[in-house]
């Protein structure tokens, strides 16, 4: 004979799943609490780290503000998840899950944003900052790798130049001979030749001094940028290193400067132009007729050669001139904060790893919302008199007990008679 309150058919099982589930519950509620202080407390030391970083005082004031920032940091993810944890899974309409669970994603991002960023400076700050450092050594180097060879082409136009001189020492060597106006000696055309000739030697000098400065400034900043390199991944505090490197960058940048000061390619360029069009013209010293008209038609065939070569050096200027200046890198030193946001993409499982020990709560709600869900299934509509458990069943008896044990205390007997209802005996005369 089967018990007719006892649930039948999936009711039953139901019933017997929902109470295995409260039972899983009832055991996890008694560490539930100790995991998210401890993960709330976790967080806050490295919240408090964080927040170190950002303090430029190092007195005891910094200690307390620091301090206590990272308690209330604490204490809020834990009262925040607390709520989610007891109140989300109660909930048993959609509408209602669906508000906390907007609540609980608008305090996730406050959670990011006052804690999680910092977790990510305490856990990856040095190694944001030394990579600042080392992206910043990479622009350096292009900048002066660029710088020196422009510099470098620049001083090629000395070959240029040396062409174009010896062209003219070429025909100064003709005209004394008599070969271009017929007229040999050292006259008026010669001296226009040579004049021309003694202003690219000067030139072509210039040029050529400008070479061991270039050197020697390209080799001091091979060596400054190896210091660079050292300070980047050498051991210690990367605050007191970026000082240093602070001031390996100004000097630097300095060399950099030179280097683009170096470059004779505007020198040329100017050049190029003064030598067709700064020409003294000497007097034409021919004692015939014909003569001074030779020397005329020379010196204007000159003046003709003049322009194609200054046209010449002046395109090859300009070519130097066109290169791309170097990049001016300007090094700002960066906090760790700072660096871990700006370089977040090179620090993915620092973020991660920073961003779950604050969020890891919300996969335990959301846990909990699922078994609370199953539980609430396995219940289905049964009336309350049928989910009892043996344990509460006893316990119901028990307070019966109590009750009824209660009553009749207080209650006496019917069938005992009181003195105040005893009948009063007659007095006889």
């Amino acid at each position: 004979m089967t018990d007719r309150y006892a649930p039948q058919g999936d009711n039953g099982h139901g019933l017997r799943h929902a109470r295995e589930l409260e039972g899983h519950l009832a055991w996890l509620d008694t560490f539930s609490g100790a995991a998210l202080a401890v993960l709330s407390t976790a967080s806050g030391i490295y919240t408090y780290l964080g927040v170190s970083g950002l303090l430029d005082d190092t007195g005891a004031f910094s200690f307390f503000a620091a301090a206590a920032y990272s308690i209330a940091v604490s204490v809020g993810i834990f009262v925040f998840w607390s709520y989610l944890m007891r109140l989300l899974p109660a909930m048993r309409t959609t509408a209602s899950k669906i508000k906390l669970t907007g609540a609980m994603v608008l305090g996730c991002g406050a959670i990011i944003a006052m804690s999680s960023w910092l977790n990510a400076a305490a856990l990856a700050g040095a190694a944001a900052v030394e990579q600042h450092l080392a992206e910043t050594v990479q622009d350096y180097q292009v900048a002066l790798e660029q710088a020196h060879d422009t510099a470098i082409t620049a001083q090629a136009l000395e070959r240029d130049v040396a062409r174009v001189r010896q062209s003219f020492e070429d025909l100064s060597a003709q005209e004394a001979d008599g070969n271009l106006s017929g007229l040999a000696g050292r006259g008026a055309v010669f001296r226009v030749l040579t004049q021309k000739a003694a202003e690219l030697s000067a030139l072509e000098e210039q040029i050529v001094q400008q070479a061991p400065f270039i050197e020697a400034a390209f080799d001091e900043g091979n060596a400054t940028l190896s210091r660079m390199r050292a300070l980047t991944v050498e051991q210690g505090p990367v605050e007191s290193r970026s000082v240093a490197f602070s001031e390996e960058a100004v000097r630097l940048a300095g060399l950099v400067a030179q280097l683009r000061q170096f470059s004779v390619a505007p020198l040329v360029e100017r050049a190029a132009a003064d030598l067709s069009e700064s020409v003294v013209l000497p007097e034409l010293d021919s004692r015939t007729t014909d003569g001074q008209a030779a020397q005329q038609q020379t010196i204007t065939s000159v003046l003709e050669v003049l322009q194609l070569r200054a046209a010449s050096l002046s395109q090859a200027a300009e070519e130097v001139l066109a290169r791309p200046a170097p990049p001016e890198v300007i090094y700002t030193p960066v906090s760790a904060a700072d660096a871990v946001i700006l370089y977040a993409r090179n620090f993915m499982p620092s973020w991660a790893g920073a961003i779950a020990i604050d969020l890891l709560p919300a996969v335990l709600v959301l846990i909990l919302m699922v078994t609370q869900s199953a539980i609430r299934a396995g219940r289905g509509d049964l009336p309350p008199e049928d989910t009892l458990t043996l344990a509460e069943l006893r316990a119901a008896l028990h307070a019966i007990r109590e009750v009824e044990t209660a009553v009749e205390l207080r209650t006496p007997p019917r069938d005992v008679v009181t003195p105040t209802d005893a009948p009063k005996p007659s007095v006889t005369e």
